[in-house]
């Protein structure tokens, strides 16, 4: 989530996005044994932002994504990442929506996880809720 406000702050330069992930990496995770985890969210938000920017624009037309804080807007992008994308055995819905949630209570403003619990609530009932299809 770190690298990821950075580079939308800086302008989400693609170049800017290695190397401020790279030392990201470095600065917050010594000794990660496995940071494929997080070169996949990083580069599926950042290959998708067009797409993801879309549901979030559709899932909150009172907010322009351009409004939307920073926090909240790559925490959003990150929470629909999973909760489209990701598979669903390694991260199942509720727990992308959740650990969204946490992220932005953690980091972002007062009203922050009410508003990210929103968004990715709407999103989560328009796919009809695909844990009770199991």
């Amino acid at each position: 989530m770190q690298s990821l406000y950075e580079w939308d702050f800086s302008g989400k330069s693609d170049e800017k996005l290695k190397e401020i992930t790279d030392r990201n990496i470095i600065e917050f995770g010594p000794g990660m044994e496995d940071v494929d985890f997080i070169w996949q969210l990083v580069n599926g938000v950042s290959g998708k932002i067009s797409q993801l920017d879309d549901i979030i624009s559709k899932s909150a037309p009172q907010w322009p994504i351009e409004q939307i804080t920073i926090v909240d807007r790559n925490v959003l992008r990150l929470g629909l990442f999973e909760l489209l994308f990701a598979k669903k055995e390694e991260v199942p819905p509720k727990v992308a929506i959740n650990e969204a949630i946490e992220l932005a209570k953690t980091f972002g403003g007062e009203s922050s996880g009410k508003f990210v619990n929103g968004v990715l609530g709407t999103v989560y009932r328009e796919l009809g809720e695909p844990e009770k299809e199991q």
